[in-house]
C-alpha cells in the first residue's frame, strides 16, 4: 500500500466521520433518539481512530536508533491495535448500555423526521467514504474480496478503515429500521433494539480487527508467493546452488527482513562468495522490493546429513 493513498483514505473517512458525529449528536438532542446516539459516539469513535491511525503513519517513519535498530515500522500495527480497543469499548460497549437502557425505559421519539433525514445524509457520507477506500485499496485487491484483502494485507490502514466504513453503513441502517419502526408503531423499544444491534456489530468488527493486528504485532513473515519468488530469483543465478534455509519477517507494512543461508562451491575465494551474496541481495530485492533487510549466509551444501543447512533445510520457511 502507498502511504499517500493509506493516507488519503483515512483523511476522507475522518472528514466524513466528523461531521455525520456533529450531526448525529444534534439530531440526538433534538429528537432523544438512542440510535443517533449511539451512531455520534460511533462516529466520533471513527474519527479519534482515523486520528491514531495518521500519527502511527507519522511514528513509524522515525529513523533507526541503537535501542531500535530496525526502525519504527511496527508502531503502525500498535496504533491500529489501539483502534480494535476503541471501537470495542466506546463504541460497541457504550451502544449496548445506552440500547438496553432504551429497551428498558422506551421513549418515544420526538421530532421523528429529523433522526431519519440524518440518518440518510449520513448513509450518502459514509458511502462516499467508502467508496474512496475502495478505490485506493482496488490495485492491492485484484482477484481477492475485502474480507481476504483485510486478513492477508500488512499495512493496517486501509483493512481498518474499510472494516469502519462497512460497519459504519450497516450501523446506519439498522439505527435507520431502529428508528423507522418506533416511529411507525409508537414504541421507543425498538429504538433501543436497534441501538443494542448497533453495539452488537461493532465488537464483532473490533474482534475480527484485533485478531489480525495481533498476527502482526506478533510478526508474520512473507506471504506464499512473495517467499516463492525470494527462493526462485536467489536460485536463478550461478552464483550459490541452492538456498538451505530461509527465513522471512515483516518489520513493518513496508519493510521485510530476510535471513538465509546459501550454498556456494567449496573452491570459491572469499571474493567470489562476496560477489556471489551481492548478485543474490540484487536479485531478491528487485523481486520483492520490501525485502530491503537481507541477511545471507554462505555454507558448503553437505546434504540432509550434513551440518551446515541445519534442521529442516531442504525447505523453504514461509510463515503466514
Amino acid at each position: 500500500m502507498s502511504t499517500e493513498g493509506g493516507t488519503k483514505a483515512i483523511v476522507a473517512a475522518m472528514a466524513a466521520n466528523l461531521g455525520i458525529a456533529i450531526t448525529k449528536f444534534v439530531a440526538f438532542l433534538i429528537s432523544g433518539s438512542s440510535s443517533m446516539l449511539a451512531e455520534s459516539v460511533h462516529s466520533l469513535a471513527d474519527s479519534g481512530n482515523q486520528v491514531l491511525l495518521l500519527v502511527g503513519g507519522k511514528r513509524s517513519k522515525r529513523a533507526a536508533t541503537p535501542d531500535h535498530p530496525f526502525g519504527f515500522g511496527r508502531e503502525r500495527y500498535v496504533y491500529a491495535f489501539m483502534v480494535a480497543i476503541i471501537l470495542f469499548t466506546v463504541g460497541g460497549m457504550f451502544s449496548i448500555y445506552e440500547g438496553v437502557h432504551k429497551v428498558q425505559h422506551p421513549e418515544a421519539i420526538e421530532v421523528p423526521w429529523l433522526p431519519i433525514a440524518v440518518l440518510l445524509v449520513a448513509i450518502g457520507l459514509e458511502s462516499f467514504s467508502l467508496r474512496t477506500a475502495l478505490k485506493e485499496s482496488a490495485t492491492q485487491r485484484t482477484g481477492i474480496s475485502v474480507l481476504q484483502f483485510v486478513r492477508r494485507s500488512k499495512s493496517p490502514e486501509l483493512p481498518v478503515v474499510l472494516l469502519e466504513d462497512i460497519a459504519a453503513l450497516i450501523g446506519l441502517v439498522l439505527a435507520l429500521v431502529g428508528v423507522s419502526l418506533s416511529v411507525i408503531t409508537g414504541d421507543g423499544i425498538w429504538d433501543g433494539i436497534g441501538t443494542v444491534a448497533i453495539g452488537i456489530l461493532l465488537i464483532v468488527v473490533a474482534i475480527v480487527l484485533g485478531i489480525e493486528v495481533k498476527s502482526l504485532l506478533i510478526g508474520e513473515g512473507a506471504t506464499p508467493q512473495d517467499a516463492e519468488r525470494i527462493r526462485a530469483a536467489a536460485e536463478s543465478g550461478h552464483e550459490v546452488e541452492r538456498i538451505l534455509h530461509m527465513k522471512t519477517l515483516y518489520l513493518g507494512p513496508d519493510e521485510m527482513l530476510v535471513a538465509m543461508k546459501v550454498a556456494v562451491t567449496p573452491t570459491d575465494s572469499a571474493a567470489e562468495v562476496a560477489a556471489a551474496i551481492n548478485a543474490v541481495e540484487s536479485r531478491v530485492r528487485a523481486a520483492v522490493p520490501a525485502a530491503r533487510v537481507l541477511y545471507i549466509e554462505p555454507d558448503i551444501d553437505a546434504g540432509p546429513a550434513g551440518n551446515g543447512a541445519g534442521p529442516g533445510s531442504a525447505a523453504v520457511d514461509a510463515p503466514h
